[in-house]
């Protein structure tokens, strides 16, 4: 953030010094810039933060369905040997074998509700990814604003040296790229450049 206000604070010193037009133009591109690109950073900054939640949640779930498989593969087994048990006890008394039947009503059950957690676990965790899949691609936006206003900063710092006007033009085309990146961070827009997203990751 200390870069962008020495940036600013540079070019509107040589502005102050100088009545050139040119010079004028480009220390209002970069004042404006310079908020623009603050704005973005915070916002930004928040889906990071909201990124890394959603990570957590969908690791923290997934670790709860891997136990919950863990419980009904031991209630899968438990039931596997009861009715095994069941099968051999043909000389039981009556009483043992309904404890038996008991039991195994009662294993069933479990496997039938772990199987059914799961399938709440895993959509939940499922959410979860999807959650941080979309704040990654709204993220991706807000990292190429960033860079493409960066790259128009320091265009304009050399065009404010070299006194170019077409280089102001060139900066405002990777601004404009960056404005239009971050607006769509911004309003849940859908400007995403997945080669530059891909060259920033």
């Amino acid at each position: 953030m200390s870069d962008i206000k020495d940036a600013v604070e540079d070019v509107v010193g040589k502005a102050e010094q100088a009545s050139d037009r040119l010079i004028n133009v480009i220390a209002v591109l970069v004042a404006v810039l310079a908020t623009v690109m603050a704005l973005f950073s915070i916002k930004g900054g928040n889906i990071g933060q909201a990124m890394a939640q959603a990570q957590a949640r969908s690791v923290n779930a997934w670790a709860y369905f891997q136990a919950k498989s863990t419980k009904q593969t031991l209630a899968e087994s438990m039931l596997d040997q009861l009715l095994l048990d069941r099968e051999r006890a043909t000389g039981l008394p009556p009483d043992a074998i309904a404890v038996l039947d008991k039991k195994i009503d009662v294993y069933r059950g479990r496997v039938e509700r772990y199987e059914s957690e799961k399938a709440e676990i895993k959509k939940q965790a499922e959410a979860y990814e999807q959650e941080y899949e979309e704040l990654n691609f709204h993220d991706d936006q807000f990292d190429i604003a960033e860079a493409g206003i960066t790259v128009a900063m320091a265009l304009l710092g050399i065009a404010a040296l070299t006194r170019r006007a077409w280089l102001v033009w060139f900066a405002l085309l990777f601004a404009g790229v960056g404005v239009a990146s971050g607006v769509g961070g911004f309003v849940g827009g859908s400007f995403h450049l997945d080669f530059v997203a891909r060259m920033l990751g």
